[in-house]
């Protein structure tokens, strides 16, 4: 049976809101992105409005650590995977606990990963190689085992040890401290549906043009405008404004599309999951 991520009282404090851009290599050239907002008036009586009030970069996974024991209340929207595909992890002989799971896929170092996920992919039919999660197609995200382009799989062997290690609460998966709550959210997932699958963002220097620029000029006035699946109105001061446009990573403007997610999540039963979600997989904000 799937467990019933809890839900705050109503005499809860509104919690602060959060987003993270993860990179499971993180540096000063590539940070992690932590958004941080907080709950404001929306132009319409019926919006749910949320104002941008900092950007934070952390270079390092200690700063990402740190900033997980940082006191609530606030929930987070994080832009990496919770759980492997069940199929995968039985075809493994791998524990079918989550916490077991995670414990054992911690441990294990990145190249014997590599080996077992590729023996895995040989064993498959070309169109089929990789596992998915119930989660990923309607998401639209890259299967959590995947290694490269995006190395979805060193991401979660990353970034859920220390949310587990701070305590924080995961629902749904691992219960913890009810003021530091973390979801699985997934960028691209609103990103797509507010431009298309129109480029916004690039790496590569050589590849970062005008068009990705008004591309994310164009994504941050829908979001401001309430549209998409979350309706959240996002508020933005104009230097943060300015900032989201300029980033031609994008990494500022995913994680801030992370934040709303979480906005989202927030006023929903079970936190947005659907009634049945495979405990050991989780599930990812708003798909």
């Amino acid at each position: 049976m799937t467990p019933t991520p809890t839900r705050p009282t109503e005499t809860a404090p509104r919690p602060a809101l959060r987003g993270i851009d993860f990179s499971s290599r993180p540096d000063r050239r590539k940070p992690i992105v932590l958004a941080e907002g907080r709950w404001c008036h929306g132009s319409r009586p019926d919006a749910t409005a949320v104002e941008l009030t900092a950007l934070r970069l952390l270079p390092s996974l200690a700063d990402y650590a740190a900033c997980l024991r940082e006191p609530g209340p606030w929930v987070a929207g994080c832009d990496f995977p919770f759980g492997l595909p069940r199929e995968l992890v039985r075809s493994l002989g791998w524990p079918e606990d989550w916490a077991a799971l995670m414990d054992h896929y911690a441990a294990l170092e990145r190249s014997v990963i590599r080996d077992r996920f590729a023996a895995f992919c040989a064993a498959r039919p070309a169109g089929g190689k990789f596992a998915h999660r119930a989660c990923d197609r309607p998401a639209g995200s890259s299967p959590s085992m995947k290694w490269v382009n995006p190395p979805v799989a060193w991401m979660l062997h990353a970034g859920v040890p220390p949310l587990r290690a701070a305590g924080c609460d995961l629902p749904g998966l691992c219960p913890g401290d009810p003021t530091r709550r973390a979801l699985e959210a997934y960028p691209g997932l609103l990103a797509r549906e507010l431009i298309g699958r129109r480029p916004y963002k690039s790496d590569q220097r050589a590849r970062q043009t005008r068009d990705q620029a008004e591309a994310r000029a164009q994504m941050l006035a829908a979001l401001e405008a309430g549209q998409g699946r979350t309706g959240v109105v996002l508020r933005a001061p104009a230097a943060l404004r300015a900032q989201l446009v300029a980033d031609a990573r994008g990494d500022t403007l995913d994680a801030v599309l992370c934040l709303l997610q979480a906005a989202w999540a927030v006023d929903r039963p079970r936190w947005g999951w659907p009634p049945q979600v495979d405990p050991l997989e989780g599930w990812i904000l708003t798909a």
